[in-house]
């Protein structure tokens, strides 16, 4: 099923992770995929080449979202690669920081901030002129911007954050079709969940969650090429749940 043939999409954090697995969800409903990378341009390039082989076109386009000029590099390089549309935008690249109150220091705290919210606001802002009627933006937020998880308190400040702009933003690109939309997930075997690899993470994850078992990337890529899709067309405003039934 090719829900977004004929489409271009932007996923940033597409090198790996739950980002990687979006980018080959679009490209698999047909999307013509631009794949974000910050430092693992050889990942990035194999996911672009994955695509190219199953007879979908990529390109990977690099840019550092923790510069305050990130995103408007990201933003610079992405115009000139597909023109002047752009019909999915998926905001993934992001980085956690798990330390106690006393322990954070302002350096990481505003790193967090820098690439979990700075770099999605501006870029937003700078690819406006490209997004047009029946684009969708999915940003992702967290299960910890809903819950007590660990010593995340200035991570799920950020996804707080993504919540509040999906209602903002929801509101004031409506009356252009542009629908914005989050998904959160609760803890996914990635590179950023490293406890997950220990028998007493696995154990901790599973005891908070109804469904039993760990979530793929590919759950959560799932969700995210639904609310992309036209599928989702009169669904905006909105940050789901994608967690497995995590903190019922």
């Amino acid at each position: 099923m090719e829900s977004l043939s004929g489409k271009t999409a932007l996923v940033t954090g597409a090198s790996r992770g739950i980002g990687r697995a979006t980018a080959l969800a679009l490209a698999s409903a047909g999307a013509q995929v631009l794949v974000h990378y910050s430092s693992g341009e050889s990942e990035a390039a194999e996911v672009v080449e994955t695509i190219r082989r199953a007879g979908g076109k990529a390109e990977k386009v690099g840019a550092d979202l923790r510069a305050p000029d990130g995103p408007h590099q990201l933003a610079t390089k992405v115009r000139a690669i597909i023109g002047g549309r752009l019909d999915v935008l998926v905001a993934n690249a992001g980085i956690s920081k798990a330390a106690s109150l006393e322990d954070m220091t302002v350096e990481d705290f505003d790193t967090l901030f820098a690439v979990n919210v700075r770099a999605p606001f501006f870029l937003v802002q700078q690819l406006l002129p490209a997004l047009c009627e029946g684009s969708s933006i999915v940003l992702l937020s967290s299960l910890a911007a809903h819950a007590a998880v660990g010593a995340l308190s200035a991570y799920s400040a950020t996804k707080g954050a993504i919540d509040t702009l999906v209602i903002h933003w929801a509101k004031a690109l409506g009356s252009r079709g542009i629908r914005v939309n989050a998904v959160a997930p609760g803890v996914v075997a990635t590179e950023m969940s490293n406890f997950t690899k220990t028998e007493a993470g696995q154990a901790a994850t599973l005891d908070m969650q109804a469904l039993q078992r760990l979530a793929q990337p590919d759950d959560i890529a799932s969700a995210i090429a639904f609310l992309a899709s036209d599928q989702a067309r009169w669904i905006t405003g909105e940050t789901l749940r994608v967690d497995g039934g995590s903190k019922l």
